[in-house]
Formats: structure tokens, sequence, C-alpha cells
């Protein structure tokens, strides 16, 4: 696995749940397990998604698992503080799973490919503990994707910073475009892969304010030391284009940026 790019600040989460928060309705339209179900919630971070999806699937067991307990633990308690009764938490490793084989019923994995070396591995190791015929969802990003009104090119190269801060750790932020054929190469059947675009402008300031500013923005200007400590830009460029960039969520301005959510069958 790769360093996560975005590190584990109190910043970072409030920057998870607000993205959550904000993009519930957009990722998770269509994900509801139903009664008696057994989900594996892979990759659960500080809980941002876990909490929609226990919600969402009142009746479903779901098992969330992640590698930092650190993390768990502040998932762990975003679920009591939501009264939550349906998700068991567990540290694990999504390449070295204790699981039995096709023990679960489905799979839900958001956000955690583009941070991995080995996605098809990932993908296989999850396979193996799907039963015949359950399901697997997938959410990602690209962050190719991303265009904004007034332009700049000082804007772009910020993005293109995080782009390459994430390739640099191991990961891959345009991963989204990818689903298909990762899924494919894992020996995944029935794929179908849904863009989901994020659409945000002045008429819509619920989008601007949780995914321009407090989602998308501040997952860019988290990246700041790193982009300057490997000299991918000046500090002077940096803070132009940060404040550019900025421009999209004021009046006048818009920003747009494509998700995927893939769904695959064993």
């Amino acid at each position: 696995m790769s360093k996560y790019v975005h590190g584990y600040s109190g910043r970072e989460n409030k920057r998870l749940y607000d993205q959550a928060g904000t993009l519930t309705a957009l990722l998770h339209e269509g994900t509801v397990y139903p009664k008696g179900s057994k989900v594996l919630e892979a990759g659960c971070g500080v809980g941002a998604q876990t909490v929609i999806l226990a919600k969402n699937s009142p009746q479903a067991s779901i098992t969330s698992v992640d590698i930092s307990r650190i993390s768990l633990d502040k998932a762990k308690k975003l679920a009591g503080r939501n009264g939550i009764k349906n998700v068991r938490f567990e540290t694990a490793d999504i390449f070295n799973l204790s699981f039995e084989d096709d023990c679960f019923d489905h799979i839900f994995v958001c956000f955690v490919l583009e941070y991995l070396k080995e996605p098809v591995k990932a993908l296989s190791n999850l396979k193996r503990v799907l039963k015949k015929g359950g399901s697997i969802t997938v959410i990602e990003g690209d962050h190719e994707t991303s265009l904004f009104w007034p332009y700049s090119d000082y804007a772009m190269k910020t993005i293109k910073c995080l782009i390459e801060v994430q390739k640099r750790l191991g990961g891959d932020s345009l991963i989204g475009r990818r689903l298909y054929p990762l899924f494919q190469e894992a020996g995944f059947n029935e794929i179908r892969v849904i863009p989901r675009p994020v659409y945000a402008d002045e008429g819509r300031p619920g989008m601007v304010e949780g995914f321009t500013k407090k989602t998308y923005i501040a997952m860019v200007e988290g990246v700041k030391k790193q982009a300057l400590d490997l000299d991918l830009i000046g500090e002077k460029d940096w803070d132009k284009g940060i404040k550019e960039l900025k421009r999209s969520a004021k009046p006048g301005g818009i920003f747009y940026y494509t998700f995927f959510k893939g769904i695959a069958v064993k």
C-alpha cells in the first residue's frame, strides 16, 4: 500500500466528513443491501462512508475494516455518535485478509484503490472472500476530470501537483477511468461503470460549500508541503494558484468533477 497522501490530521478528517455528507445522494444512490446480508466495507477510514452505508441498509450486517487503528478508533466513535448498531469494526490489511473464502454477500470500497500500488491484487483478494454471485461496488475519482471557471494555469498547476504527489507515493488519483479494466483483470463479471459528475455554481450553494470549498480545494491545499518539498512548484506560484482556484467558488465561478462508480459480480 502507498502512503495516504492527505495524512491523518483533524483537518483531513473533517474534509472526509464534509465530502461524505455532500456527496451522499450522488455516490450512494442505488447502494442498498437486503436484510440479513453480510457486507464487507474494505478501507473504511474514519467511518465517513460507513455511517451512510449502515443507515441505508439498517438490516444488513456490515464488517468495516481498515489498516489504520487510529482511523478505526475515529470510525467507531462516529458510529457511536450516530447510533449505528449494525457495524463491526476490525483492523485488517486488504492484501492479507483473514476472512474465510466466500463469506460475504457484498463488498463496498470507496476511495481506496487510488492509494494502492497493486489495485488488481487488492480486487483479487476481495474477490476471494466474496460469495459466488455476490456484488462488489467500487467508487473512485479522477483528478484530471477537474474543470473550473475562471480558468487559471496557476490553479491547474496546483491540481497537477496533487496528482504528481500521489503518483510518487505509489497511488493513482486518475484511477476512476480504469475501473472497468481493473475489474476485468481481477476476473469479475457483469461489470458496469457509471460516471457520477459533480457540478457546482452559485445556484447550488450547498455543493459550492460542501464540495468545491470543503472537499476539493481543501484536498489540494493539503499537499502544499509535499509539493514544495518535492520542488514541484515554487511557494509564490502555489499561493497564486490556490487563490485563483478559489475563484471557482465565488459568484460567477463553476466547478465540475467526475467520480466513477463500478459494480461487478463474482
